[in-house]
């Protein structure tokens, strides 16, 4: 995690004790969840009713909560809350990622009746939970890191596993920006002339212009056309956010390469 090893001691505490609290909520839901045979049952009916898609979609989104945090860090920004995910969602990716522990814990598990499954995952947790790594307890700073790192890539693995390969190129690099994106970008007066490299005219001095994050200025009506197909500036292919939670895990992925100084794909977080 050469990311996490660019922090300044006082980042790197209050990411920890920020990872602690994440980890700490999470546990408390699954242990509402495995308590409570009504939620359980309405949970698990909800999890049934999902594609593989929609199931890998669910860990992504869990995923994406986790590098944001680490995100906003690495950029010595103030964290924002996590992304936004359904108590419902949430509830479900905890009880998918526990099944999924189980079913590699005893491949037998599944075969168990439905109406034991509550019980015997309850067991399960009970018996193992200080050895889960996506549900840590009382740890010290590097223990609950390690931790992080863990569940970063089992998330992915198990995104992987469902049939999607996170940074395999499968599906295309074009996307459109995310309208927030889009909406947040500021408007600036030409200073010292210069040509929008889209519609190859010059943009004239004094006139408002779209600044991208990367300081590069285009006409509005030309980048607004150019970002409702892909999120990328069409000078540097600098990324702007899009509203695909895959592709933005890779876009955090490749950030953290360039903050951390690169390595394997596997260890850039």
């Amino acid at each position: 995690m050469a990311a996490i090893s660019s922090l300044s001691p006082p980042h790197l505490s209050h990411l920890t004790h920020s990872l602690s609290s994440l980890f700490h909520r999470h546990r408390r839901r699954l242990s509402s969840l495995l308590s409570s045979p009504i939620l359980f049952s309405l949970i698990l009916r909800h999890l049934q009713s999902l594609s593989l898609h929609q199931k890998s979609l669910l860990i992504a989104q869990h995923l994406y909560s986790h590098l944001t945090l680490l995100y906003h860090f690495v950029k010595n920004t103030t964290p924002p809350p996590p992304p936004y995910m359904k108590l419902r969602d949430l509830d479900a990716a905890l009880l998918l990622l526990l099944l999924c522990d189980l079913n590699q814990h005893d491949e037998k598990f599944l075969d168990a009746p439905i109406s034991q499954w509550r019980v015997i995952l309850s067991d399960y947790v009970s018996n193992s939970i200080l050895g889960l790594s996506t549900y840590p307890g009382c740890f010290s700073s590097s223990e609950i890191l390690i931790q992080y790192i863990e569940s970063v890539k089992r998330y992915r693995n198990f995104i992987n596993v469902m049939g999607f390969e996170i940074g395999d190129g499968k599906e295309g690099r074009e996307a459109a920006a995310s309208v927030a994106a889009v909406v947040a970008l500021p408007s600036v007066e030409v200073g010292g002339g210069g040509e929008c490299v889209i519609c190859k005219e010059e943009m004239k001095r004094g006139r408002e212009v779209c600044e991208l994050p990367c300081r590069h200025l285009f006409h509005w009506m030309c980048i607004l056309r150019w970002l409702k197909k892909r999120n990328t500036c069409p000078c540097c292919r600098y990324g702007l956010p899009t509203d695909d939670v895959r592709r933005e895990i890779e876009r955090l992925m490749e950030d953290f390469a360039k903050f951390g100084g690169g390595g394997m794909y596997g260890e850039r977080v």
